[in-house]
This record gives C-alpha cells, structure tokens and sequence, in this order.
C-alpha cells in the first residue's frame, strides 16, 4: 500500500530517474544481453570468451565485447588477464553481481507462474483485433 513518503514529488514526475528509481537498475542489469552474460557466468562460473560466445546464442563478438567491458566498469563482472602464448582472458561474476541473484531468482519464478497468462492475454488481445481509440 502506497503512502504519502512514497510517491514522488510533482517535480520529480520530469525527471525519469526519480519518478522511478530503479530505472538505472533496469538500465544497467536488464539490457538485452546483459542478462544472458551475467545469467551464464553466475550459473557456470569463470570463462572465456569463446565459452560465453557459444553459450549465448546470437549475440555477435562485437556485443559481446561491448558488454563485457560495461559489465566490468559497471563493477558485475571481473576480467583477469593471463599474460601467456597465447594470451588468455578470463570472465567471472563479481560479489556485486552475484548480489543480483536473488532478483534473478525472484524474476524466474515470477516467470515459471506468469508466463502462461501472458501468452493468455496476448492471444486474447490479438483475437479480439487492434484496440479501438
């Protein structure tokens, strides 16, 4: 139940980061591959690129690249360069993205209970035609 502390002020309604305040959050962790990466690091420990790359499917060198390095400045994931021949990078979760679990895990169960009456809805909209103005 939501009470007067919680809402926001008038003036934070301009401001998208104080009307809702986990958007950063929601723009960190849940972009489209990010959850992928962060999912299959948790879930198989320390890899490589290529191991990342074929557990991904569709997602490109390129993003991957790209996501990884955000991931690391964001502070979620740890790289560690081994200086071999040939050279070898490795990528884990750190604790801070492992704190995220618990999200993750509270986000697959909302999913194994709703999925279904999302596709529900969805058929049902699109049966009943565009909506009227």
């Amino acid at each position: 139940m939501a009470t007067e502390t919680s809402r926001p002020a008038p003036e934070a309604l301009d401001d998208p980061e104080l009307a809702c305040p986990i958007a950063p959050v929601v723009d960190i962790v849940f972009s489209r591959w990010t959850t992928p990466i962060l999912w299959s690091l948790h879930t198989f420990g320390r890899q490589r690129f290529v191991e990342l790359e074929r557990r991904i499917k569709g997602i490109t060198p390129k993003v991957l690249t790209q996501r990884l390095r955000q991931l690391e400045r964001d502070g979620l994931v740890i790289r560690t360069y081994h200086p071999e021949v040939p050279p070898r990078v490795e990528y884990e979760i750190s604790e801070l993205g492992r704190s995220l679990a618990p999200l993750f895990a509270h986000l697959a169960e909302w999913a194994a209970t709703n999925l279904e009456h999302v596709e529900q809805a969805r058929h049902h909209y699109d049966e009943a035609g565009s909506p009227r103005a």
